[in-house]
């Protein structure tokens, strides 16, 4: 077993400024959420506009934004997270719209807003369910809680987001009638690209390091993506072995083709056949280890809550505080405010601060356009629609390049969704707009910075010789020619859940402030080490829903 990793010197704060509004690619499948939330929004507010009742429009686009979640996930998979995420949206909503019935205080409703920001966004964490995370639950719950209400309306108000939340699933879910297994394809296509540009380095240090850094985190989605789901048909057999020649590229670069991995990927556009290598070597012990560790190593949801602790503190903190300093310097909507901190918080204080700037800098430049478009959108509701449809595509076009440019989309759309129930004076709304935005950026990151997770270092520490104890049993238990009935499957279980765990703590870590330097030297060696076993006691068991991957 591995000696401990010496400590070292508490790394000091570092708040980056350089590349923080770097535009950088877009994402491959930009259009798919951007095209959803278009058409899940736009039919059911121009009904809407045509019955005269747009002072609705909050509640269908509460169920509606739904579409934007789970687009880089398998359908089957995808199904099952965009029930759970309509879910999410009519328990925040029913939440905060009984609160508003039964209370006006401003204090009540921004400590109960800050609660749920919280509780969104530690669920959000824990569940992995993708961009655009909690964010949305968190804006629809929030302004929700500063609707006049009554409780006899709130019945038929979520009714509304229950309609909408379904139309948003169906709309999700049809291009799977076309291409079925689209998500998957894409994210192997992905990997092949990925290891190809690794192996076109020939293994150079100069410039191999960041491309084997995309290229592993590529592989693992396109892992995620096969293997997110039960059913092993033909097709995705078929793209196990693709994936498995890009794990291939990864151990051996020097002696692989980057032309061929390249032409198996534009073999996967559209609907045709999967390409089939014929040259396909054995698979390896790394994968058939992190396959079991996907399939049976998956934490309860409550063990995964527990290191987000301090996200969550963070999250209500800084969120109630927001809300609170603007109710202080008289702004008429402190959920602003309370929509802004919930924005900042992400893995790290680190990656906190980048999105801090990036938020600040794209609302202050989103007021300028919603000043810009304000004139046409009172031209009358249906043209207000579009400009609210027109902001919603520019969004999440522009959202993956990097996080300000979405803002420029993102501020005029609320600031126009709020015209819904009344026209209102422009100045008033970019003027309170820009002061929430400043206390919430500022509120926001101070807490922050006060709520440390200054013990995630020595976690990962645990974490590691937690890995170490269990691959040792696992391997004792290997040696034995004949182990006692479940002996084996319960060392196999421990080494998974203990790898799983492995990762979350270190991705908790990562970019903490006040932490030592991660133990990356030992970190690799380990998780090697341990899938290699992890994969011999899976061929020990023989378990046959892994040995397909083999075939």
């Amino acid at each position: 077993m591995s000696s401990a990793t010496p400590s070292r010197p508490p790394r000091a704060p570092r708040l980056p400024l350089a590349g923080v509004l770097r535009v950088g690619r877009p994402s491959d499948i930009w259009f798919k959420p951007a095209l959803s939330v278009v058409a899940a929004v736009a039919p059911l507010n121009l009904l809407l506009v045509a019955l005269g009742r747009l002072d609705l429009a909050m509640y269908t686009m509460a169920g509606s934004l739904c579409a934007l979640y789970a687009h880089q996930r398998p359908y089957a998979a995808r199904a099952r997270a965009l029930a759970w995420v309509v879910l999410a949206m009519l328990g925040g909503t029913a939440v905060a719209l009984v609160t508003a019935s039964l209370t006006t205080d401003a204090v009540v409703l921004v400590a109960v807003g800050a609660l749920l920001a919280a509780v969104q966004k530690t669920l959000c964490d824990a569940t992995r369910v993708g961009p655009p995370g909690h964010l949305i639950l968190t804006f629809i719950s929030s302004a929700s809680l500063f609707a006049p209400q009554t409780l006899s309306q709130v019945p038929g108000h979520l009714a509304l987001t229950a309609g909408a939340g379904l139309w948003a699933w169906i709309v999700a879910m049809a291009p799977g009638l076309l291409r079925p297994h689209g998500p998957e394809r894409r994210a192997t296509a992905l990997a092949l690209n990925a290891a190809a540009a690794y192996a076109q380095t020939r293994g150079s240090r100069e410039e191999a390091a960041g491309a084997r850094a995309a290229a592993v985190a590529a592989v693992h989605g396109a892992w995620q993506s096969l293997l997110s789901t039960g059913a092993r048909s033909v097709p995705r057999r078929a793209l196990e072995r693709l994936v498995v020649r890009a794990e291939v590229a990864l151990a051996a670069p020097a002696g692989t083709d980057p032309e061929r991995l390249r032409a198996w990927a534009r073999g996967l556009r559209g609907t045709g056949p999967v390409p089939r290598p014929d040259d396909l070597a054995e698979t390896a012990d790394e994968i058939l280890g992190v396959e079991a560790e996907l399939a049976f190593g998956q934490r309860p949801l409550l063990r995964r809550l527990g290191p987000l602790g301090p996200i969550a503190l963070r999250t209500a903190l800084g969120c109630a505080l927001a809300g609170y300093a603007s109710l202080a310097l008289g702004v008429g909507r402190p959920y602003w405010a309370l929509v802004t901190a919930a924005s900042l918080y992400q893995a790290n204080v680190t990656l906190t601060w980048s999105r801090s700037v990036q938020r600040v800098v794209g609302n202050l430049a989103g007021v300028l356009v919603f000043a810009a478009v304000v004139p046409l959108a009172h031209l009358g509701d249906a043209v207000l629609v579009l400009c609210v449809l027109a902001c919603a595509f520019g969004a999440e076009a522009l959202i993956s390049r990097n996080y300000w440019l979405g803002s420029l989309c993102v501020t005029p759309m609320a600031l126009l969704i709020t015209e819904f129930t009344r026209t209102q004076q422009p100045g008033r709304l970019i003027t309170d707009r820009v002061v929430d935005t400043l206390v919430g950026a500022l509120v926001g990151f101070a807490a922050a910075v006060a709520v440390t997770n200054r013990r995630a270092g020595d976690s990962v520490e645990h974490a590691l010789l937690a890995v170490e104890h269990a691959r040792e049993h696992a391997a004792r238990v290997l040696a034995r020619d004949h182990p006692e009935p479940g002996t084996l499957e319960s060392a196999r279980r421990g080494l998974a859940a203990t790898l799983v765990d492995l990762r979350a703590t270190v991705d908790t870590a990562a970019g903490e402030w006040w932490q030592r330097a991660l133990p990356e030297d030992r970190l690799m060696p380990v998780e090697h080490a341990a899938h290699r076993t992890l994969a011999a006691t899976v061929r020990r068991q023989g378990l046959h829903s892994l040995e397909g991957a083999r075939a």
